[in-house]
């Protein structure tokens, strides 16, 4: 014969009175004869787990977690509860896996309870310290050196942080044209290119004729200018602003006399420079001026046939340059070249403006036949299109 039954609600408010009151054993009973009665919905497993946890019965625990996270995969409250619980068996890797889960599948925090995205927050922290331990196990397993200082130990922290989820992964993404074949990489090994010492070298020259065209001012456009030949595709407020503004010495592949004119010592130190030489298209070469408290957007370049290279000319604090995963802070005299298909941003941060030299060069890896081929190729869309493009670096 049958026990009598109970009625679950009764039984569910003894359950959740008994564990206010610290009385696990009682919740245990109330929790476990609503689930021998086939009415146990997820807050009943839930609280029951809950109580097994707080009698120190994980396997328990656990058991009634699986019940529930079958019905309920991504709910929060149950990843957490089971990370805990592998957590106390010493599980880590399992552990790890369930705290960042339950970070991930967790909605915005406006959404959530405060008690909850509390729970969310120990979650990210617990998750990230088994993440740390971890990859310090591998570090040392391998011997691998913690301190980046050659190419492949940089490349291969950053798979850890890739593969931890610091980080994301980028590739090219160029909005005009894709050479195919060639590394994904974000900031270039300068030791790639022997002219750059030359071009730092003219630094003081440089900077002094872009602080004389920054105070006559006449000579800087918008960075992006709109065109009404073409629909037009806002980018965060940045079209037509004069925030983020250049001075152009070259233009989309051809000198600008006036301006090349004023500085001659920028032209002289750049003659050696294997400039990206494409009809209609480039080199740009310029000063490129960031007023006090501007942002440059999350964007991408037209094609990955060429880099950019920054010398910073005038920076003060608060600067800073992100492509892909990378985030550097530019200084005064020190070049740099990246792929813009990666996406990146830039900002100024500080009061006063921040200029840098900026200017188009070929990939290292094209050969001459091909980058003869890409220069021909952009020749034979002109000569279709019999118009100059509408192009913008």
């Amino acid at each position: 014969m049958e026990p009598p039954r109970t009625d679950a609600r009764a039984l569910a408010a003894a359950g959740l009175d008994a564990l206010r009151r610290g009385d696990a054993r009682v919740a245990r009973e109330s929790f476990e004869q609503i689930v021998r009665q086939g009415e146990a919905d997820a807050g009943s497993l839930l609280a029951l787990a809950h109580a097994c946890s707080r009698l120190n019965d994980a396997p328990a625990a656990l058991a009634t977690l699986d019940k529930l996270l079958a019905q309920e995969p991504r709910n929060i409250r149950a990843l957490i509860l089971k990370a805990d619980q592998l957590a106390a068996l010493g599980d880590d890797r399992a552990a790890s896996s369930h705290y960042q889960f339950a970070v991930q599948a967790a909605p915005s925090p406006d959404q959530l309870p405060p008690e909850l995205v509390r729970e969310i927050e120990r979650a990210k922290s617990m998750g990230g310290r088994y993440a740390q331990k971890f990859e310090q196990f591998l570090l040392d397993r391998l011997g691998v050196a913690d301190d980046g200082t050659s190419p492949a130990s940089a490349r291969f922290r950053q798979s850890l942080d890739i593969m931890a989820g610091r980080k994301n992964i980028y590739f090219q993404q160029p909005q005009a044209y894709y050479f195919p074949e060639l590394p994904q990489i974000q900031f270039y090994d300068r030791g790639l290119f022997p002219w750059m010492d030359a071009v730092e070298a003219a630094t003081s020259a440089i900077r002094a004729e872009a602080a004389a065209a920054l105070k006559d001012g006449s000579g800087f456009r918008p960075y992006v200018e709109g065109d009404p030949r073409r629909p037009r595709k806002e980018q965060s407020g940045m079209t037509d602003n004069p925030d983020w503004s250049a001075f152009y010495l070259w233009k989309n592949g051809e000198v600008v006399p006036e301006n090349a004119a004023r500085c001659p010592q920028t032209m002289a130190a750049l003659a050696n420079v294997p400039l990206a030489q494409v009809s209609n298209r480039s080199p740009s070469v310029l000063f490129s001026l960031l007023r006090p408290g501007a942002r440059i957007p999350p964007h991408s370049g037209l094609v990955n046939t060429r880099l950019i290279c920054h010398l910073p000319l005038i920076v003060p604090p608060g600067c800073g340059l992100r492509v892909g995963n990378d985030s550097r802070a530019p200084v005064e005299g020190n070049a740099w070249a990246f792929d813009d298909t990666v996406e990146h941003e830039a900002w100024n941060g500080s009061r006063e403006p921040r200029v840098i030299l900026l200017f188009e060069v070929w990939r290292p890896e094209l050969s001459e036949d091909e980058r003869a081929l890409v220069r021909a190729m952009f020749d034979a869309i002109d000569a279709y299109s019999g118009q100059k493009p509408t192009w913008s670096i």
